[in-house]
């Protein structure tokens, strides 16, 4: 019973759980909300007569949703007709005011039709008011690109090309993107990048006749350039000197007054010219206008191109530097060729110096020190070349004046020029031996013109003129009265001022080498060196060896070198007077005349030994011995006495000379004629001699002896003299004694009365 109604609970809540179901169903399906296909699912989904049973409760639904209306039309019937009723009433009244509102609206329309006409015409103003505006606005926009690229337009035609470039940078960057919709914009940035090209070929072409430019005024520019630097030089040399003048007028106040007033006299004036040359020299920016190579410089650093600029700019100096530095093949024939030549140079380097201050980057000092030291070493080598070729001194010495200034200008410039001074100190080399062939030839022509006689002076005056020339000093000839003879010749004090003039010539090249006084006392002394010892003692060889050169020319000659050698010592002081370096000092050179004179001296006597043996030969050759006589003539022969007589005058000569020299010479000469003699004796072309000759040749050797025993020169000891005949004598009194018994038993002893007398020489003349 209970499992039963268990059962019957179980169906009758089955029962009541499906009714809900359907009801839930309808609810959802009234809602029409959610998807119909998931309800209906529900509904049939495995439940038998499920179809059946929901339409059952669909249509009670339905009939229950029929009686809701039918009852609340029920309770609104009778509002409806009374609704119905009124509306009907009200048609009537509809009507009239429908006719009222037609009318209205027709007088309506009649009366608007002037006002949509004004409001069309004011719409249609203010369509045009803002398209005005708008015009306006996009004109205001417009305006300044027009305004822009006019200004470019007039820039470029009055060439303002930086400024042009400018404006185009503006024009890109500010002002186009503006107005970058309309089509004359893009013409104008069509146009731009050919307006640049056009300024880049513009400035190009400016740069290249700005080069043209400097390169013709080069030489204009290095002229004013050296012409200040010299001034600048001078003024500094007078400042100086003033300073000097100053410092001497404390030291001795009372003394040197007028010399001072006389100096800055001299130093203001030399002021005064300063600043008138100062006033007409020009600088390069007055002759050169730099504006192109700025202007291109700009223009290419703005269009991005400045190192393409810089490049060509190099390239192009480069080449120019080349041309400056040929020179021309005539250059060394005069001055104003090298004049030109480095002009050229320094004009050069004044623009790249100028450039390299006011320009950033287009030169650089390594650039310039590059270029300089390239440059430097080919003006050393076309100096070195062209200077060699340089024969005349005062050539030589502008050159060196000109190099002076050139160095210094462009040291000015802050270029290094101590290779320059090196190569002078080559050129002075070189000068000197310019120097030494002029002064050669200055001696030679002394020498030609020289009389070889003592200087005669008439009056004291005549003296003072001769010793201001030449330092000579002579106590026993100062007590002498006028007129007198100095002892030298003419050409000694013009000697002695001619190496004057040669040490001041010496020193003019020495001047502004930038070296110290002990260097230039040292350069001098060498050089005059040269002169004594070369140049001097070259024209004294060739003097004394010239054919028209006698014994008496020789014998003043001898007399000029002991002179010049005495005066030695005076060109040292002068020397040193001009350096004012003390001879005391350790370095100080020594000069080497009393060699030079020494070796001219002995080349003298030497000469004076030969052509006295010549003179001497030239009397032996007119001998005329007649050797089969059968006695002499009882007298000496004539050709003996003309000699002898010879002899003795020309010792006469000698008294001016140092006394060894004399002795020397007529021991020379009387040695001479004795073996002169005994070859004519021994002559092998003569074959017979008489005993009347033996006599004859006998009184000949008695007028030598006495020649000899007379002393024509004063010095010789006893009959040293004679004792040069004394091999003639024993072999004479061999022969007119005939004395051969004695001769043979004394033979080889020391005691023998013919000791000097040789078999062989007794043997040929006994065979005669």
């Amino acid at each position: 019973m209970a499992k039963k109604s268990n059962s019957n609970l179980s169906e009758l809540y089955l029962e009541e759980n499906k009714d809900q179901i359907y009801e839930n169903a309808l609810a959802e399906i009234q809602s029409f909300e959610l998807p119909l296909g998931s309800t209906l699912r529900s509904v049939y989904d495995d439940q038998p007569n499920a179809h059946q049973k929901f339409m059952e409760k669909l249509d009670a639904c339905i009939r229950n949703h029929d009686r809701e209306i039918e009852k609340m039309c029920n309770f609104h019937h009778q509002g409806f007709v009374d609704a119905i009723t009124e509306l009907l009433k009200v048609r009537a009244d509809a009507e009239k005011l429908k006719v009222q509102v037609t009318d209205t609206n027709r007088r309506l329309q009649d009366a608007g039709k002037e006002v949509i006409a004004q409001t069309e015409e004011i719409i249609r103003c203010r369509v045009q008011q803002r398209n005005i505006t708008t015009v306006v606005e996009k004109l205001q926009l417009c305006l300044p690109v027009l305004e822009m690229y006019s200004k470019l337009k007039e820039q470029m035609s009055v060439k303002r090309y930086y400024s042009a470039l400018k404006t185009m940078e503006q024009l890109e960057n500010l002002y186009l993107p503006r107005v970058s919709q309309y089509r004359f914009c893009q013409i104008m940035i069509e146009n731009l990048p050919k307006l640049r090209e056009e300024i880049k070929e513009i400035s190009m072409s400016d740069l290249k006749d700005f080069l043209e430019s400097i390169r013709k005024h080069s030489d204009r520019i290095g002229e004013t350039a050296m012409k200040q630097a010299q001034q600048q030089k001078t003024f500094s040399t007078a400042l100086q000197k003033q300073n000097n003048v100053n410092y001497g007028r404390n030291m001795h106040l009372g003394r040197n007054r007028i010399l001072e007033s006389k100096n800055e006299i001299t130093l203001k004036r030399t002021f005064e010219d300063e600043d008138e040359h100062e006033e007409e020299v020009l600088t390069a920016q007055d002759l050169v206008d730099f504006s192109p190579v700025y202007r291109c410089l700009h223009i290419y650093s703005v269009l991005g191109d400045g190192e393409i600029f810089e490049n060509y700019y190099r390239k192009q100096r480069r080449k120019q530097a080349r041309l400056v530095l040929q020179p021309q093949s005539s250059m060394h024939e005069t001055v104003e060729g090298y004049r030109r030549y480095f002009s050229q140079i320094v004009g050069f380097f004044v623009v790249e110096d100028h450039i390299l201050h006011v320009t950033q980057g287009l030169v650089t000092r390594t650039y310039t020190d590059e270029l300089w030291n390239m440059a430097l070493s080919k003006i050393i080598a076309v100096l070195r070349t062209h200077s060699s070729y340089c024969s005349d001194p005062d050539l030589v010495l502008e050159l060196k004046n000109l190099i002076v200034v050139f160095a210094d200008t462009l040291q000015g410039y802050g270029f290094p020029v101590n290779r320059l001074f090196d190569l002078l100190f080559e050129i002075r080399d070189q000068y000197n031996e310019t120097l030494l062939k002029k002064w050669s030839g200055l001696f030679r022509d002394i020498f030609e013109a020289d009389n070889y006689s003592p200087i005669p002076v008439a009056n004291e005056e005549e003296y003072r003129i001769v010793i201001s020339k030449f330092p000579f000093q002579d106590p026993e000839l100062d007590k002498q009265s006028f007129p007198k003879k100095l002892p030298m010749s003419q050409s000694v004090p013009q000697i002695y001022m001619q190496v004057k003039e040669f040490i001041y010539a010496s020193l003019k090249f020495s001047e502004s080498l930038h070296r110290s006084s002990t260097e230039i006392d040292d350069m001098l002394r060498k050089s005059t060196n040269l002169l004594l010892t070369r140049t001097l003692s070259s024209c004294l060889q060739n003097l004394i060896k010239k054919p028209h050169i006698g014994l008496t020319e020789l014998v003043q000659i001898i007399i000029n070198t002991t002179h010049l050698e005495q005066a030695c010592k005076y060109l040292e002081d002068f020397i040193s007077n001009i350096t004012n370096i003390s001879q005391l000092t350790v370095h100080t050179a020594r000069l080497y005349g009393l060699s030079t004179f020494k070796d001219a001296r002995h080349a003298a006597e030497g000469e004076i030994y030969t052509k006295l043996n010549q003179k001497i030969d030239e009397f032996i050759q007119i001998a005329d011995y007649d050797w089969t006589m059968s006695e002499s003539d009882g007298r000496a022969s004539g050709y003996l006495m003309d000699l002898i007589n010879f002899l003795r005058s020309t010792f006469q000569v000698f008294t001016h000379l140092p006394g060894k020299v004399a002795q020397t010479a007529c021991m020379s000469a009387c040695q001479h004629l004795s073996m002169s003699l005994m070859q004519m004796l021994l002559d092998s072309e003569l074959k017979q001699i008489s005993m009347g000759a033996i006599q004859q040749f006998n009184l000949d050797v008695i007028q030598c002896e006495l020649f000899a025993s007379s002393e024509p020169v004063p010095g010789f000891q006893g009959d040293t003299l004679q004792l040069a005949f004394i091999d003639l004598r024993q072999l004479l009194d061999l022969f007119m004694v005939w004395d051969w018994s004695t001769y043979l038993a004394d033979y080889g002893q020391a005691t023998s009365k013919y000791l000097r007398v040789n078999p062989s020489t007794a043997l040929t003349l006994l065979e005669k």
